[in-house]
């Protein structure tokens, strides 16, 4: 049953990130970040589990915006970002009669990953520990892929100006405990680097 889902996931998070070649691995990043930051918090197996498979899907309400908005090389029109901002309950909406993601979490990361630490985030506004930890996590992982990649509208940026934005908006986009552990895995990284030296 759990690999019939997977499959099925596989098969949406694909269909997404066919539309648009400047985002084609996002899905597949967000997930793979995503489930190494919840690893380092020491979250449980089945919630790691349920993290990557909400990464692979936290997107897929794009799947209802038109394709000349996703790939507009200019700023985006006020009307065009209300539009983008419903991908999050047009997700919700497409996924939320799979019986397996109804209470696992997977609908939470689809819904809330665009939320803010400090409740200026969308759809709802919540704030700080009322949005669910798994949408924390995603939302760190979605930021960082999404500045490290290439876009229609701009070049990707640099991994210390990444990780500096991604520092600077500690308390206020993300949450700090998730912050510290996406830190600490790339302290970690650097270190296994230099040993290697």
């Amino acid at each position: 049953m759990l690999e019939d889902n997977l499959a099925l996931t596989k098969v949406l998070s694909n269909a997404l990130d066919s539309r648009d070649s400047y985002t084609m691995h996002h899905s597949k990043n967000v997930a793979k970040y995503a489930m190494k930051i919840a690893e380092k918090m020491n979250l449980p197996h089945y919630l790691c589990e349920v993290i990557h498979i909400g990464g692979l899907l936290h997107d897929i309400g794009k799947i209802g915006i038109p394709e000349h908005i996703l790939t507009k090389p200019g700023k985006l029109t006020e009307q065009e970002y209300k539009l983008i901002k419903t991908h999050t309950t047009k997700g919700f909406e497409i996924i939320k009669h799979v019986r397996h993601y109804k209470n696992s979490g997977i609908l939470d990361i689809v819904l809330y990953h665009h939320e803010r630490f400090d409740g200026k985030g969308y759809p709802k506004g919540l704030k700080g520990e009322e949005i669910p930890l798994v949408a924390r996590i995603v939302a760190v992982a979605d930021s960082f892929d999404a500045m490290s990649s290439k876009r229609v509208y701009r070049k990707e940026l640099q991994l210390e100006t990444i990780l500096e934005e991604i520092k600077d908006n500690k308390g206020k986009q993300f949450d700090p405990l998730v912050v510290d552990a996406f830190l600490a895995l790339f302290a970690e990284e650097f270190h296994k680097e230099k040993e290697g030296l």
